[in-house]
């Protein structure tokens, strides 16, 4: 259980501070309002938030001035999970709200992206040049005859072309999908073969690394296999001719058409993401217009406190939902940073370079890049004038603690660290960010509004400090309206309806403890459970990690047809690093001191690499399905890993392998 005293936290917003904060603001307005309360700080608001759900959302609706074409009958007509129906009868467009600042003349000339390359040179787009094009584009596209429904699809990296390609299919009513250019053809075909997209917007190639990656034969060859395209879109990116049939990105922007924003129910689909799919084809997520629209105002107005002076960025690529999180920075008239490059170019402190270039104030990016630049030395504080910055936030994998210190010893003493956590299921955070909370090591500071969040037992309990199930006990206006060609429902509800009937289950391990924070584990469906001792894979990653001769690690536990249990620890070493005697035993030691003795491992396995899903997650399950002796076709979705080989090293060891431990 959690100590009745909390231990002192590694940051704590002073008073100004939390006065100043939007999240204060609203909760001040809606007491006056809408009956919350005024007294009792994020917790009492966080409470009436999920109790008064209908009440709560129409708040969030009325604060930021959603632009309802036509009113809603109810917020909540019903609140079934799946399937709970938002705000019908209420039409409207996300791309209007997200290019809602050009309407202000004080503003116009505003930088609404800062884009930037491996040269780490800003280019502004202002919010008048990104309304004139999604105008002239929206055009084109009703002229190619794209109509409300329709998918329009973009094989593109993080350039200021995509986000107007997004916002332009979302102001004809059309839904948006993408990939990024390092993906490989199958990988793309998995996705956007199940959409049948009509348009499809492509680059030529892209840099990475300070190398140029031709994608003309990929490009080709989606061209062929999506049978649906009426029309293919060139953004010259390595400044090659469009190739014969495709139209000119400046050909189809160069009008100045005032944008037309087709009105649409508010659960109209906005997008399609996909999930990792490490097995079978990955899920195509459809999340609606209206949805996206109140739960990113609620998460980058409220939570990451963004407005009109700050500038977001948060390093992503077109793969990953926290692209088109990023680019709903829009909605607060933030000024969004695209960086489109590798993390690491050209040495590991890169992003914090890019951030003191673009003054960015909130600075988004992976656990595993700020535990890289640890083990790498790097002093973003020391090095760069990055004043600006009044958040540093971290997704992807848990921040280990750690992390937590680093961020605080070699950034600046007063930053606010949101370590946050949820999903492409909802292409947002389930807990996070709250500028008004301290920050405590190793924890994310709360739920977030309107999302009852519980960590549950297998019963169905709830628990408080200790380590259960993620579980969501009501519906988020952003869960997906639906999976693509899942006609019954049945891949929906199978995927976190199926333990919890009525009760969105995650597959995260967590725990809430006594003062309203989380702690995240890992993934549920590889989670550690040895002698009933869980543990999740993260924890064991956070220590073993921190020794220097271990670049990354992998561990899997597998219960044995004998009712034993394996559990192994895969280990990537640093260059001219070796898996001796001595190592094994700090290992060990690491393990057996900092965390259990139960979870010391009985393996330890030097490994050529680890294996990652293509937006940068471990692939556990899938190695554990190989380590069982599953066949690799069906172990894992081959377009979804970053390099497939890898993964034959596993294969070949379960081959090896007989009934006991291989011995280290």
């Amino acid at each position: 259980m959690t100590s009745a005293a909390s231990p002192a936290p590694l940051w704590q917003p002073d008073p100004d501070r939390i006065a100043a904060a939007r999240i204060t603001r609203f909760q001040s307005w809606a007491a006056e309002r809408y009956g919350a309360p005024v007294q009792g700080g994020y917790a009492a608001l966080h409470r009436w938030s999920v109790d008064e759900l209908e009440t709560f959302w129409r708040a969030v609706a009325d604060w930021f001035d959603v632009r309802f074409s036509a009113p809603y009958e109810r917020v909540l007509a019903d609140p079934a999970m799946p399937g709970a129906q938002w705000f019908p009868g209420a039409t409207l467009n996300y791309a209007e709200h997200a290019l809602r600042t050009a309407e202000d003349p004080a503003r116009t000339h505003d930088a609404a992206l800062l884009h930037v390359d491996e040269t780490h040179e800003t280019t502004p787009i202002s919010w008048s040049e990104l309304r004139r094009q999604v105008g002239a584009l929206a055009a084109e596209l009703r002229a190619l005859g794209v109509r409300p429904g329709d998918r329009v699809s973009g094989y593109l990296p993080n350039i200021p072309q995509a986000v107007t390609a997004l916002l332009a299919t979302a102001a004809v009513g059309a839904v948006w999908t993408s990939c990024a250019p390092d993906f490989g053809a199958r990988s793309v075909l998995d996705r956007f073969q199940q959409v049948e997209p009509v348009i499809l917007f492509t680059v030529d190639g892209y840099r990475y690394g300070g190398k140029e990656h031709d994608r003309t034969e990929t490009v080709a060859e989606l061209r062929s296999e999506l049978p649906t395209l009426r029309a293919v879109i060139h953004i010259p990116l390595l400044g090659t001719e469009a190739p014969a049939g495709a139209l000119d990105w400046s050909a189809v922007t160069s009008g100045d058409t005032e944008p037309v924003f087709e009105q649409v129910p508010f659960d109209h689909p906005l997008w399609v993401l996909y999930s990792s799919g490490t097995t079978g084809l990955p899920k195509a997520i459809v999340q609606s217009q209206g949805g996206i629209l109140l739960e990113h105002f609620k998460q980058l107005g409220l939570h990451c406190d963004l407005g009109p002076e700050d500038r977001f960025f948060w390093y992503t690529s077109t793969g990953w939902m926290m692209w088109n999180f990023l680019v709903s920075g829009l909605l607060t008239g933030t000024t969004v940073v695209l960086y489109d490059g590798s993390p690491g170019y050209p040495d590991t402190g890169a992003q914090w370079r890019i951030a003191e270039r673009t003054e960015a104030t909130l600075f988004g990016t992976s656990a595993a890049y700020v535990m890289a630049c640890r083990k790498a030395e790097v002093h973003p504080g020391r090095d760069h004038d990055l004043s600006r910055i009044k958040c540093v936030a971290t997704t992807g994998s848990p921040l280990p603690p750690d992390g937590f210190r680093w961020l605080h010893d070699e950034v600046a003493e007063d930053l606010w660290i949101a370590s946050v956590s949820g999903g492409t299921d909802v292409c947002s955070c389930f807990a996070g960010a709250v500028p008004t909370l301290p920050v405590h090591i190793g924890e994310l500071q709360a739920a977030c509004l309107g999302t009852d969040l519980q960590s549950w037992d297998p019963q169905g309990k709830p628990l408080i400090g200790e380590v259960g199930e993620l579980v969501v006990t009501n519906p988020m206006p952003s869960m997906p309206i639906r999976f693509w060609n899942d006609p019954d429902g049945s891949r929906y509800r199978d995927s976190y309806f199926e333990m919890f009937p009525g009760v969105w289950r995650h597959g995260d391990w967590i725990t809430i403890t006594d003062r309203g924070s989380v702690i995240i584990h890992g993934r549920s469906d590889s989670t550690l459970n040895r002698q009933g001792v869980r543990m999740g894979s993260a924890d064991i990653y956070e220590a073993v990690e921190r020794l220097p001769e271990i670049k990354e690690s992998l561990v899997i536990g597998l219960e044995e047809p004998d009712g034993g249990y394996w559990m192994p620890l895969f280990v990537h070493l640093v260059d001219g690093a070796c898996l001796d005697d001595g190592l094994r035993a700090r290992i060990k030691q690491t393990i057996r001191e900092e965390l259990s003795p139960r979870h010391v491992p009985d393996d330890i396995i030097e490994v050529p690499g680890v294996p990652h899903t293509l937006t940068g997650k471990r692939i556990e399950v899938p190695v554990k399905r190989l380590l069982q002796g599953t066949a690799l076709a069906k172990a894992v979705n081959p377009g979804s890993v970053d390099n497939l080989e890898l993964l034959r090293f596993y294969e070949e060891l379960a081959r090896t392998r007989k009934a006991g431990p291989t011995g280290d």
